[in-house]
């Protein structure tokens, strides 16, 4: 069946991962009216502790993220055994699939959506990392599925494209974020639908214009970027054409439809940012099933 949930990212974006912070948006959620929440076990906490725990709010656990620099500052030894650990902690759940995402490159990070520092060399060894670390996970019994995010060494088309080609289908899935994809200039739609046999997950965010030119965010970072509010739209106010993607997606898809707002649009709180989104998603997705 496929439930709406959501990610909490802006309870904890700044005030960090504490029980109490969960706490807040766990309410929050339930009280919106959210089926399923990202699966993010704290590292002091069992999964049947987890479970127990968004339970009481109501709420079931939806699809993790397993997140990696994969450039040279990891050791994929130890990035494939925490890769081990993480999908006992997701299967023990009952999840049976993941997002894999390369995330917060300094230079990236500084001049964000732009491939900044490309390296043909970093992007060789990225992918074999990546391979490794989707093979730990298959073994474990969790699928993998690329996500999309800037900042990370998959940024740019030419790079997700590279690893999703060089990978396989076998290997690795297909699980983007609509917001992330067109923020690095790649229009959701078409590349939902050129990889529509992979995909297993879906982030659904969008985006305001205000900052997708470069020009625009010229010396911004991308914390300084998606902190002015004017980044990050609540589904179907922003540009992304939100209605192209759900029409890409193929019949039959199995997967849960996560809603993402890493920061509420300006004049919104974060209660209300996961209100207005519920109501669009109620609206426009298909019915369970």
């Amino acid at each position: 069946m496929n439930r709406i949930a959501a990610n909490p990212i802006p309870y904890w974006i700044r005030a960090g991962k504490s029980r109490e912070v969960f706490d807040e948006a766990f309410r929050d959620l339930r009280d919106v009216g959210f089926d399923a929440v990202k699966a993010d076990v704290p590292d002091d906490m069992t999964p049947a502790a987890y479970a127990e725990w968004i339970g009481g709010y109501g709420l079931a656990p939806s699809i993790g993220l397993f997140n990696s620099p994969f450039d040279e500052t990891v050791d994929v030894a130890r990035e494939v055994e925490r890769a081990r650990r993480f999908a006992a902690t997701q299967v023990a759940l009952g999840l049976d699939r993941t997002m894999v995402s390369s995330m917060s490159l300094p230079a990236r990070m500084a001049e964000p959506a732009v491939g900044a520092g490309f390296d043909a060399g970093r992007l060789d060894r990225a992918i074999d990392a990546c391979a490794a670390v989707c093979r730990a996970l298959l073994a474990e019994g969790l699928r993998p599925l690329h996500h999309s995010h800037v900042g990370g060494v998959f940024e740019t088309e030419h790079e997700i494209v590279r690893l999703l080609d060089d990978l396989g289908p076998d290997l690795i899935g297909f699980g983007p974020d609509t917001g992330h994809l067109r923020w690095a200039g790649i229009e959701p739609a078409p590349f939902i639908r050129r990889y529509a046999d992979r995909l297993g997950g879906i982030h659904l965010k969008d985006c305001f214009a205000d900052f997708l030119d470069p020009d625009s965010r010229r010396g911004l970072t991308y914390q300084q970027v998606q902190r002015t509010g004017r980044l990050w739209a609540e589904p179907g106010r922003g540009v992304v054409d939100l209605v192209a993607v759900l029409a890409a997606m193929p019949d039959g898809y199995d997967g849960d439809f996560m809603i993402e707002v890493d920061e509420p649009s300006r004049g919104h709180s974060k209660r209300e940012s996961h209100r207005v989104s519920l109501e669009w998603a109620r609206a426009a997705l298909p019915a369970p099933g």
